[in-house]
């Protein structure tokens, strides 16, 4: 939200005069942004945005008038969100209670396989790797947090990664050889 000064776009048909403005909505539709202020605000022009990346997040926008001695407009405006936290639905398997001794033997590593080809011992394989992950691995719901994040990237994985992204910061910026 801001005072963005683009007074020669029109967003209802998403065009504009200027070049800089063109290229100001240009660089809004690449980002997939949504401008949600309706009215005008001086001389029919909108000089006073608000931004979103998705559509209903933003609401009962409403102009109150200048502020003070400026020429643009005190605008009021609520950000709607969900009452409750919607659960995660996404499931994964947790190896941290895995059995996999169990694992090991359910898997047929030599009789069940010989004298079978390659595409029938990895259909056969395949079948019992299938059986034992669903006997032997429980699954768990990810949290909202962690959604994004690798079932095996645990805390110290996470830190490496952190130590990694900061040595190659500093490497980029000529602090370390």
């Amino acid at each position: 939200m801001g005072d963005f000064n683009h007074p020669d776009i029109c967003w209802r048909d998403n065009t504009a005069g200027h070049k800089q403005s063109r290229k100001f909505l240009e660089c809004v539709d690449d980002i997939f942004l949504l401008q949600v202020i309706e009215e005008p605000m001086r001389r029919g022009a909108m000089l006073d945005l608000i931004l979103t990346n998705k559509e209903g997040l933003v609401g009962d926008v409403k102009l109150k008038g200048s502020l003070g001695c400026s020429d643009h407009e005190m605008v009021e405006f609520r950000i709607l969100r969900a009452a409750r936290r919607v659960r995660s639905k996404l499931t994964t398997l947790d190896f941290r209670r895995a059995d996999f001794g169990l694992f090991r033997d359910l898997l047929p590593w030599d009789k069940a396989l010989e004298g079978r080809g390659a595409q029938d011992s990895w259909l056969v394989f395949k079948g019992h790797l299938l059986q034992a992950q669903e006997r032997c691995i429980p699954t768990k719901r990810k949290s909202s947090k962690n959604t994004r994040r690798p079932a095996w990237m645990n805390k110290d994985l996470l830190g490496k990664v952190k130590q990694k992204k900061e040595a190659y910061r500093r490497w980029k910026q000529g602090q370390v050889a």
